[in-house]
């Protein structure tokens, strides 16, 4: 199935400068959302994973469904002052900023093996602070799964201790 084509671009968005990857058109397609959540599937089934950790927010859409298919727990990472209960935060840089991110204290067992997924690999800054969430926990990234990676900002650099998939590349 060709995934870009169910990509749209739009220029100048969110400023001036920047190529937005737009995915709700291939959310609108059922049959190649479910096609997404296959292929991940497909690559993840039997890998040995205990859970599913998403990043806020486009990162649900993935995750969430691929729990569900792998019968696996789902965990989300959220944005400051989303979450109920206790939780653990991790600071880390922007572009222009710093931002921050949290995940329950009791999201994850000592050991256990996650996937981390989201919707766009970019500079892979919020995929480095979610796997250090991770690991605070005492629980181990198994790999990150990405539906769109942006390869000429060379965000796998920062991911080179780690397996990655995407299923779209932009170079």
């Amino acid at each position: 199935m060709d995934l870009k084509s169910l990509i749209r671009d739009i220029p100048d968005f969110p400023q001036p400068g920047i190529l937005f990857r737009d995915i709700t058109p291939l959310l609108h397609e059922p049959q190649a959302f479910r096609y997404v959540i296959g292929r991940f599937a497909e690559h993840y089934r039997g890998a040995g994973l205990d859970a599913i950790v998403a990043i806020e927010s486009r990162g649900f859409i993935f995750g969430a469904p691929l729990a569900a298919e792998l019968g696996l727990p789902f965990v989300p990472v959220r944005k400051p002052g989303k979450l109920p209960a206790a939780h653990m935060s991790v600071e880390y840089s922007l572009e222009y900023g710093t931002s921050q991110l949290d995940i329950h204290e009791d999201a994850l067992q000592r050991d256990t093996s996650v996937l981390i997924i989201d919707d766009l690999l970019a500079t892979g800054g919020t995929a480095v602070a979610t796997a250090k969430l991770v690991e605070i926990l005492g629980a181990r990234v198994h790999s990150f799964a990405f539906l769109v990676e942006l390869g000429f900002l060379n965000g796998r650099d920062a991911l080179r201790d780690y397996e990655v998939l995407s299923l779209v590349k932009y170079e």
